[in-house]
């Protein structure tokens, strides 16, 4: 999908994402946590949608979401309401960011390298706008480990991907190879559907 065409689904599905996300925090909040309750200083969350993972970040940071969506970032602003933080929120292209390099010390992000039209770009450009001794920190989904559910997976892919731009059998690390970026740390979970990484913004990228 281009990006008028995730925007325009995006715009249909946020409110029901965010009725959703009772069940997000019951599957994903515990990976959420881990990866992002450390970080620190001024924190980017690139395609932050609803607000999902605001919660889990440290009440100290100094917080910037971005997404592509208005709707998205509607929701995300009612949830900085009743979370009572605050922070800034700007539509925004992840394969785009309009910001300085070197502007954040870390930079998070979930489930959206599989939605990004060139999911490799959007890691450039958060290597880009991370301090070189920053942290840039994923949570994703993809391919299972266990072949019956990657074969359910891979049956479903191209349905899935029409009805929703989401690329379910994508393989994270493979992407964060290919962007050229160094993994620090990393933890499978779910039939290794799940995948948390901590990455340097200092390693592949150009800058």
């Amino acid at each position: 999908m281009s990006v008028p065409d995730i925007k325009e689904s995006y715009a249909e599905f946020a409110d029901g994402m965010d009725r959703l996300e009772w069940l997000d925090r019951l599957i994903m909040g515990r990976y959420r946590r881990r990866r992002f309750g450390d970080v620190e200083g001024k924190v980017l969350d690139v395609a932050c949608g609803t607000g999902t993972n605001f919660r889990y970040l440290p009440e100290t940071v100094e917080l910037v979401g971005v997404d592509i969506s208005p709707e998205m970032l509607a929701n995300a602003e009612t949830q900085l309401g009743d979370l009572g933080r605050s922070a800034t929120l700007r539509e925004m292209d992840a394969q785009d960011l309009k910001f300085s390099d070197d502007s954040f010390d870390a930079v998070i992000s979930a489930l959206s390298t599989c939605t990004f039209p060139n999911p490799v770009a959007a890691l450039h450009e958060m290597s880009r706008v991370c301090k070189p001794d920053g942290t840039i920190r994923l949570v994703e989904h993809g391919r299972s480990s266990v072949r019956p559910i990657a074969r359910l997976q891979e049956w479903r892919a191209d349905t899935h991907y029409a009805k929703s731009g989401c690329r379910w059998t994508q393989e994270p690390r493979e992407i964060v190879n290919a962007a050229g970026l160094s993994v620090e740390d990393a933890s499978t979970a779910m039939f290794g559907m799940i995948t948390t990484l901590e990455i340097s913004p200092e390693q592949g990228a150009e800058r």
